[in-house]
């Protein structure tokens, strides 16, 4: 059977969460839920990296503004972590070359990524952080979900997946004027603290200066 599906799946869910992809895959490995999933995955170091920088992610996550500066941080971590779980799963199963996968995990973690990273700029257009504690909470589970689905159903897993990402890439259509207005708040505070700390710096004017 071919591991195809569960590398999209799982290079969409990296997109969103890399560090809880990685963590539930090792768990599920080391528990032999499954036989898929890669020994490099399931050490007890790599499980407590994944375990830490899930905590890290589930706090910065929730915080208004932070989780774009978080977002931005992680633009080239989650597509790697996609193309690297992509390519341990594909050299574990043997049925797909680990170029390929790679390939198909990285660039669906980027889509999906740009997806989540789009959103969450349109949600702190809103002054109130409940939204983006609802969002974070509902990834992590939709994540947590998906992947588990896709250990036991990769192939219907993987259309799931298909499906949230097309709906997130129109959603984020749909949202892009809301971007851009995060973006030119984002420029306006840029540009009164450089005026700010530029200020400071000049100190105040001697009289008759």
């Amino acid at each position: 059977m071919s591991v195809l599906p569960l590398v999209f799946t799982s290079g969409w869910a990296s997109g969103i969460n890399a560090y809880a992809v990685v963590l539930l895959f090792g768990v599920f490995g080391a528990t032999g839920l499954t036989d898929e999933v890669p020994e490099s995955l399931q050490r007890t170091d790599v499980l407590i990296a994944a375990g830490v920088l899930f905590l890290c992610e589930a706090v910065a996550d929730k915080i208004p503004y932070v989780d774009s500066v978080w977002d931005a941080v992680h633009t080239v971590v989650r597509p790697v972590s996609g193309a690297v779980v992509g390519a341990l799963l594909a050299g574990e199963s043997g049925s797909l070359p680990e170029l390929a996968a790679g390939a198909v995990g990285g660039s669906t973690a980027l889509l999906s990524h740009l997806v989540k990273a789009g959103t969450r700029m349109a949600i702190n257009t809103s002054p109130e952080p409940f939204s983006n504690v609802a969002m974070s909470m509902a990834e992590d589970l939709g994540v947590a979900g998906i992947v588990t689905f896709a250990i036991f159903n990769p192939e219907a897993a993987a259309v799931v997946a298909a499906v949230l990402l097309a709906l997130g890439l129109v959603i984020l259509g749909f949202l892009a004027h809301r971007i851009r207005r995060f973006l030119r708040r984002r420029a306006q505070r840029r540009e009164e603290r450089r005026m700010a700390s530029a200020e400071v710096a000049e100190g105040p004017r001697r009289p008759g200066g």
